[in-house]
C-alpha cells in the first residue's frame, strides 16, 4: 500500500507588500543599536541575499485557519472526494491563529478542528489534529499521513499548511521583511500502483541547534513591553542548512531506488533563494553533477517565506499550470525537502 496526492489547493493572500513598503521602518540590530544603513540599501541587500522583492499578507479579517480552510476547500474540490470520507485532517502551523492587531496566539481548539467544523464534516472518526515542526511541518504532516495510510489506519487524509507570519514579526527587525502569509493543502489517498510517496526522511538537530530560531523581544530598546516575536540567527541557519540538508536529501533519494538522472524537480521550502540554490548545488555535487537547468522552481521573490505553506502552495501552482516554465508530468520523480526551526530537516521522494 502506498499513498498519492489526488487534489491540491492553495490560498495566496491578495495584499501585496513590496520592499518599498518598509521604507519608513526603523530597524535595530540585536543589541538595540539603530542600523546605520538606509532602508533602501537594506531592502536591496535583502533582495540580493534572499531574492525577495514582495510578500503577501493576509487581510485583517482572516487568520491562519481561515487561509487553511480556503486551501483545503480547493484541494477537496480538486480531488472530487466527499469530505465525510476523510480519515485524518492534519494542520501544520507554528503560531496558531493570531488575529490582526493582537499579540496572543489562539490554538484551542486546534486549527484542524476549526477547519473540520467549517467544512461541515459530521464523521466523528475523521481525526483532526495540529502539527508543529517548524517550517518543515507540512512535509512532516504528509509523512504522518503516509504512515497512517501504509499501516491501514487511513485511506484518505487532508494535509494543510498555513501561517500568518506577518502577525508575529518584530517590525524593528530587518528579518521581518523575509516573511509572508499563505496556505496550501493536498488530499492524500491510498493507492496500489507504483505512484505516490517512494521514500522519506526526517531529522531533528537539537543538541546545539535548538535556538537558531526562537521567540525574543523587540530589537527596539524603547519597545520592551515583554511581547516576543519570531527571531533567528540567520548566519547559523545558513551554515547549518548547507552542511546538513544536501546529505539528508541524498540519503532520502538514494533510499527511493531511483537514479539521479531520473529526478525531474526539486520542490524545496522557499526560505532563501540563494541558500536554496546552494543547497541544490551541493546536493548534485554529492553525485558529481552540475545542477540541471530549471530543476528548482522558486516563487519566494513574489510570495516571501510563508513557512509551512511554501511547499504545498508551490506544488499547487505548478500542477495548476500557474508557472509556465515548470510542469509536472505523469511518472515524473519529485524530491521535496525542507529545513526549519528545531532545527528540523525532512525530505520526500514522490512519483507522479
Amino acid at each position: 500500500m502506498a499513498s498519492k496526492i489526488i487534489g491540491v489547493g492553495n490560498c495566496i493572500p491578495s495584499e501585496i507588500i513590496n520592499n518599498s513598503d518598509f521604507q519608513n521602518h526603523c530597524f535595530f540590530d540585536e543589541n538595540g543599536v539603530k542600523l546605520s544603513q538606509d532602508n533602501t540599501t537594506i531592502a536591496q541587500k535583502l533582495t540580493a541575499i534572499t531574492g525577495i522583492e514582495q510578500r503577501r499578507y493576509a487581510s485583517k479579517e482572516l487568520t491562519a485557519s481561515d487561509l487553511g480552510l480556503m486551501a483545503a476547500k480547493k484541494a477537496i474540490e480538486n480531488s472530487q472526494i466527499d469530505p465525510e470520507t476523510l480519515d485524518y485532517i492534519i494542520f501544520a502551523h507554528n503560531f496558531g491563529d493570531v488575529p490582526h492587531g493582537k499579540i496572543q496566539s489562539d490554538a484551542v481548539p486546534s486549527l484542524a478542528s476549526r477547519v473540520k467544523y467549517q467544512l461541515g464534516i459530521k464523521n466523528n472518526y475523521c481525526v483532526a489534529y495540529d502539527l508543529l515542526f517548524g517550517c518543515p511541518g507540512w512535509l512532516e504532516s504528509l509523512i504522518h499521513a503516509n504512515a497512517f495510510i501504509k499501516s491501514g489506519m487511513a485511506k484518505k487524509c487532508l494535509i494543510i499548511g498555513a501561517e500568518t507570519l506577518s502577525r508575529v514579526v518584530d517590525i524593528h527587525d530587518r528579518d521581518s521583511m523575509i516573511y509572508g502569509d499563505g496556505a496550501g493543502a493536498v488530499v492524500l489517498e491510498a493507492t496500489k500502483n507504483d505512484t505516490g510517496i517512494q521514500s522519506h526522511l526526517s531529522a531533528s538537530h537539537t543538541y546545539k541547534e535548538k535556538d537558531y530560531l526562537y521567540f525574543g523581544e523587540s530589537y527596539n530598546p524603547e519597545n520592551s513591553s515583554g511581547t516576543r516575536f519570531i527571531k533567528m540567527d540567520g548566519r547559523k541557519i545558513y551554515e547549518f542548512a548547507l552542511l546538513n540538508v544536501p546529505p539528508a536529501m541524498k540519503k532520502c533519494f538514494d533510499e527511493s531506488g531511483y537514479q539521479i538522472d531520473q529526478l525531474s524537480k526539486i520542490i524545496i521550502h522557499q526560505a532563501n533563494e540563494k541558500m536554496d540554490e546552494e543547497i541544490v548545488k551541493r546536493f548534485y555535487k554529492l553525485y558529481n553533477m552540475p545542477t540541471p537547468k530549471d530543476i528548482m522552481p522558486m516563487v519566494i521573490g513574489k510570495l516571501g517565506n510563508s513557512s509551512v505553506a511554501t511547499i504545498p502552495s508551490l506544488l499547487s501552482m505548478i500542477i495548476n499550470n500557474e508557472l509556465p516554465e515548470h510542469t509536472i508530468k505523469e511518472n515524473d520523480i519529485i524530491l521535496f525537502a525542507s529545513v526549519g526551526a528545531g532545527m528540523n530537516i525532512n525530505a520526500v521522494v514522490y512519483k507522479f
